[in-house]
This record gives structure tokens, sequence and C-alpha cells, in this order.
């Protein structure tokens, strides 16, 4: 049996072996979407699919042979509303949630003022929220739409595994069959680009640093093309 004492060394290890990786990696899931969108590059957003991918084979994989317990949760407009907010305050935060704490470690002024205030956020949503008109998801779980809840019901693997009597594992492998293909275009249209300006991989430079060579040299080393951008703290 482990431990109190074995738990928090566990998490402890674990904790900083994400952290060392993250930092390393510069992973940032706004960056996923960010970067591919205004820069037209898409480092962040391979690793996202990857990860994506890898997440949708082992999740449907432990629903159709093991005997875990996985969280079901109900998809309403609240959730929509909610995550689309959290995503432009990400953006002009210049980071998502982990890269914030990465950023914040590094001295980033700007990183700690974007964990302060969402902290704030939470506490101020805590003592707003309302239990009768937003139960708790486990309230809401019904398999059926809930208005009172702003719930649709929730078909998740484990749903169609049941109802149609196909292992989880098939719908899991479709998803990541998509996901592949998204990474496929993604690459074809890289090497297109190179191919088209005549650049190898390394020498492509951030467009916003073209005019500042400290800049752009400093984009370039990182693979990162947001990081020539000027942000809160830096």
């Amino acid at each position: 049996m482990i431990t109190v004492d074995g738990q928090c060394l566990a998490a402890f290890v674990f904790g900083s072996t994400v952290g060392v990786l993250v930092q390393r990696s510069r992973w940032c899931n706004t960056a996923a979407l960010r970067d591919a969108m205004l820069f037209k590059s898409y480092r962040n957003t391979k690793a996202l699919l990857v990860a994506m991918m890898i997440l949708t084979v082992g999740f449907t994989a432990m629903i159709s042979f093991g005997n875990g317990n996985p969280m079901r949760f109900d998809v309403g407009i609240n959730q929509f509303i909610g995550l689309f907010l959290f995503g432009i305050g990400m953006v002009f935060a210049g980071a998502c949630t982990v890269s914030s704490w990465v950023k914040t470690g590094e001295g980033n002024i700007g990183a700690l003022w974007a964990l302060l205030f969402l902290i704030v956020g939470l506490f101020l949503s805590s003592l707003m929220w309302s239990f009768s008109y937003w139960p708790l998801a486990g309230q809401t779980m019904t398999g059926h739409s809930n208005v009172a809840g702003l719930q649709f019901g929730w078909a998740d693997a484990l749903t169609l595994q049941r109802d149609t009597g196909i292992p989880a594992i098939f719908f899991g492998l479709i998803q990541t069959a998509a996901l592949y293909g998204l990474y496929w275009r993604i690459l074809k249209r890289e090497r297109a680009t190179l191919a088209a300006e005549g650049k190898a991989p390394s020498s492509v430079a951030a467009p916003m640093a073209a005019g500042s060579p400290v800049l752009a040299k400093t984009a370039t080393d990182a693979g990162d093309p947001s990081a020539a951008l000027p942000t809160l703290g830096d």
C-alpha cells in the first residue's frame, strides 16, 4: 500500500518531469491554434495532434479492454461559451494555463498576472455559481437533453459501445485516422511551402521578426514564431 509520503513523492517526481518537458518543448495549447492561424506555423499544432491521437487510442482501449472508470460528462452551450471566452483570454495572455505556469517560473511578469487573475476569476465564479440553474454534471448525465442544465446529453465512446455492441476502440481508431489526416495535410503543406520558397526547414523564421535580426534569431532558435512577439513582462 502506498503511503501518503509515497504519493507526495510520486506526484513531485511526475510534476517535475512534466514541467521540464513542457519547458524544454515550449508546449502550448494556445499556440497550437494561434500560430497556425496567424503565422502559418504548425509546430505546436502537430504536437497537439500527436498527443490527441495517443490519448484517443489509449482512452478507448481502456474502455474496451480495461476495468477503468472513465469520467463522463455532458456538453452544453455553457461549455462552448466558457471555452470560447477562455480561448480569447489565453490569446491575449500569450499562453495557455500550462505554459503560463512555465513562463511564470522563468520570470515572465505578464504570465504571473495572467495566472493571478485566472485564480481571481475562478474564485469569483465559485461565489456567483448557481447550482439551481447550472447543476453539477453528475445530476445532468441522463443521456437526454436537459434544458435547465443547458446540457444536450452525452455521446461518448462508452455510450456508442453499449448501444451498438461495437468496441469503443473501433470508434477511437476512426477518430485517430481523422486526426492523422489533419497531421498529414499539415506536413504536406509545410513541404510544399518550403519547396516553393527553396528553403530548408531550419531557415524559416517568424514573419513578425523579419525586421529584427535579434527577434528573428530568437524565433528561429526556439522554433516558435510567436516567440518573436513582444508580451507583457518580456
